[in-house]
């Protein structure tokens, strides 16, 4: 399976709901809040998103905000 990565921050609700779909899902994942690791904020920026949740997916385009449509793909 493909590494999937989580952007997020504190007191979002599209992260919290991107992250509750993907652990209904039983979607292994790894994440960084932005809160807590800041260092990943210009490495966001850098590709071009100004807001969270980021999902990234090894081999497909990232995207941002809760989007059942594209975890859905993820899921499988």
């Amino acid at each position: 399976m493909a590494k999937i990565t989580l952007y997020s921050k504190n007191n979002c609700m599209q992260c919290k709901m991107t992250k509750r779909y993907l652990t209904e899902h039983n979607v292994t994942f790894e994440e960084h809040n932005i809160n807590e690791q800041p260092q990943y904020v210009d490495y966001l920026k850098e590709r071009g998103f100004m807001a969270v949740p980021v999902v990234d997916v090894d081999g497909q385009q990232a995207f941002s905000g809760f989007r059942p449509d594209q975890l859905q793909t993820i899921a499988g």
